[in-house]
């Protein structure tokens, strides 16, 4: 068994507008923009990332906003649901909150015994926010949502799947161990973990696959402190049998991906060497940062990509 993953570090999905995608996190959902910077392989794509004061693993939602990109299909295979941590009795206020600015799909429930209040974004994408006790993480303090109700990382995330034994399985051999079980839905839970140490799996059977598109999560990205346990990781899975990627330089972090049982995509990703490598911290997000292999590519790309306003 793997023991060296701490929890989740973070979740990537896909968005059909930039501007949109950075006023929905920034100004309705009052997480900080923590880096602008492109995709890897498509430069002229932006990459956004959204999450806490200085982008701490478990706190951070990333996007790659693709202009005429079509609209996903809810199916199997897929993180169904993005859950995000908020301090106990701010459901109230976030869901007049989210009324007044138009969000769409807002639904109550408890689920394991939790309150969650469930919402759309832009582009269609399944997120909750949960009332979780005792969360010492801290907030962005940055925008104008109140320091005992802002967002303080992700609680959890909920994969879709339709068999999960193979899904169970493997999160167990991560270090995950299953605490409930409610309905279709079975959640893994990893002790001491970051505080973003959960993750549900809804059994859906006969559903249709996930088709990609904008509104759904890319993958799904596990944290470890560093290299060398990242290398530990990546060992213990290759001897497992998964097919996992080389170690990838990603800036802020170095990465690895492997195609799990039902198709999610699983990374698992570094807390070195952080947002702040190339960016002051009271700086994060402001200036396009530039991977070393597109720096040459600075004046067409500035002339080119969306322009974003705070």
């Amino acid at each position: 068994m793997i023991d060296q993953i701490k929890g989740l570090h973070h979740v990537t999905s896909l968005a059909s507008d930039a501007q949109q995608n950075n006023g929905f996190f920034t100004q309705v959902l009052g997480l900080r923009r923590i880096k602008k910077t492109v995709n890897f392989d498509r430069p002229e794509v932006y990459h956004l990332y959204y999450g806490d004061a200085v982008g701490t693993p478990g706190a951070v939602m990333t996007y790659f906003p693709i202009p005429d990109i079509k609209r996903a299909r809810a199916g199997t295979g897929e993180v169904g649901t993005t859950v995000f941590a908020v301090p106990e009795e701010s459901l109230p206020y976030w869901q007049d909150r989210l009324e007044g600015l138009g969000v769409e799909g807002l639904t109550e429930a408890v689920r394991f015994g939790e309150r969650r209040l469930g919402f759309r974004g832009p582009d269609g994408d399944g997120f909750a926010l949960v009332e979780q006790a005792g969360d010492s993480r801290k907030p962005w303090e940055g925008s104008d949502i109140p320091g005992d109700c802002a967002i303080r990382g992700f609680h959890s995330a909920t994969l879709r799947l339709g068999a999960p034994e193979a899904m169970a399985e493997l999160l167990s051999f991560m270090g995950f161990e299953q605490t409930e079980s409610e309905g279709s839905n079975q959640r893994f839970r990893l002790a001491a973990g970051n505080g973003a140490d959960i993750v549900d799996v809804s059994s859906m059977p006969g559903a249709e696959p996930a088709v990609e598109g904008a509104g759904s999560v890319h993958h799904i990205a596990f944290a470890v402190d560093n290299r060398q346990q990242q290398l530990e990781v990546r060992e213990a899975l290759v001897d497992t049998g998964y097919s996992v990627t080389p170690v990838i330089d990603r800036d802020y972090f170095w990465a690895i991906y492997f195609r799990t049982p039902g198709g999610v995509l699983f990374e698992v990703a570094t807390a070195e060497p952080g947002f702040d490598r190339d960016e002051d911290r009271a700086h994060l997000g402001e200036a396009l940062k530039l991977p070393d292999q597109h720096a040459h590519l600075r004046e067409q790309l500035e002339r080119d990509l969306p322009p974003i306003t705070d």
